[in-house]
């Protein structure tokens, strides 16, 4: 489950302007576009984005809802950005991660959604052990893990919704959407091949990270994630959780104790300090920073293999 209590609630745009923005239907087979021609799509986080601009390329504009370098897990829409839900042609989203999107999801006339957990079902990889917020008590969020997409095979399951749905809004560009969706879907299967033949020898399989975000990856490739935080990333864990890490760490022969690059990584430097470890980047993928000093921007595809290479060095696995 997702650890943060919700978000303050916010304001949704008043009734007779969204009544405005109903879109129109004709047969059931018009496109839904903007003015400009292509697609209005909303996508709640990046790893939505990118599918997006992967799958619809030239025929979208995307409002990405959660600006670069800004972790999603409590993000509050500006009434702008409710505007922009309400009135997008397709909204890309996961249910309960984010409750002020679903807030505006649920007010939106879009008839073109996709739930990348309606998709690829979430597992519940109890997430909210181990913290002060792991209490008992009842904190909203999607029943399971929500970081499908850092297993490629869920997230092609994501990307061929996304395509679908692209279809269905755009019928006069439905054949590129399905090339690019096959397009994608391939290098997400060569991506899953990568990781299958670079970790298949890993030495131990078992590896330490700050953030809980990497359960469907590890249940996929044979891994044992071990994680100081549940869902949450800025969680503070317990005395009784971190000694709990520690004697994992020792038991597995743990050479790195991985954090990411949205969050201060202040609790993975201590825990590996005490421990005498290295520290390394595991990125969830949850948002990317903007490229520094002109640098070639990064994407999924990439990221993902940089997160391969770190795992393979700490584990033991040789190329």
């Amino acid at each position: 489950m997702i650890l943060r209590r919700a978000p303050r609630s916010i304001a949704l745009a008043a009734t007779a302007a969204i009544g405005a923005l109903a879109l129109s239907a004709c047969g059931g087979t018009s496109s839904a576009k903007g003015s400009d021609g292509k697609l209005d799509v909303v996508a709640s986080f990046y790893p939505m984005e990118f599918l997006a601009a992967q799958i619809g390329a030239e025929h979208v504009k995307i409002t990405d809802l959660t600006a670069a370098g800004v972790e999603p897990h409590e993000l509050e829409l500006t009434a702008k950005q409710v505007g922009a839900v309400q009135k997008a042609d397709a909204v890309l989203y996961l249910k309960g991660l984010q409750p002020t999107v679903d807030q505006a999801v649920g007010q939106s006339h879009s008839k073109h959604l996709v739930d990348a957990a309606a998709a690829s079902p979430l597992v519940d990889h109890h997430l909210d052990e181990g913290t002060e917020e792991g209490d008992g008590h009842h904190h909203e969020g999607p029943a399971g893990d929500p970081h499908i997409w850092l297993d490629p095979t869920r997230y092609a399951a994501v990307a061929r919704s996304v395509g679908a749905e692209f279809a269905k809004a755009d019928p006069e560009h439905a054949a590129e959407y399905a090339r690019n969706t096959d397009d994608l879907v391939n290098k997400l299967t060569a991506l899953d091949q990568q990781f299958q033949d670079g970790l298949r020898n890993a030495t131990t399989r078992t590896f330490v990270t700050s953030h809980a975000a990497f359960g469907y990856l590890a249940e996929h490739y044979g891994l044992t994630q071990v994680a100081i935080n549940g869902v949450d990333p800025e969680a503070e864990p317990t005395p009784a959780r971190l000694a709990e890490v520690q004697k994992a760490a020792r038991d597995n022969g743990a050479t790195t104790i991985f954090f990411e690059t949205l969050v201060s990584p202040k609790l993975a430097d201590t825990v590996a300090k005490d421990l005498g470890l290295k520290t390394a980047v595991l990125d969830p993928l949850e948002g990317i920073k903007p490229p520094a000093g002109g640098a070639a921007a990064d994407d999924y595809l990439t990221i993902m293999k940089q997160n391969l290479a770190n795992l393979q060095a700490a584990l033991g696995a040789t190329s």
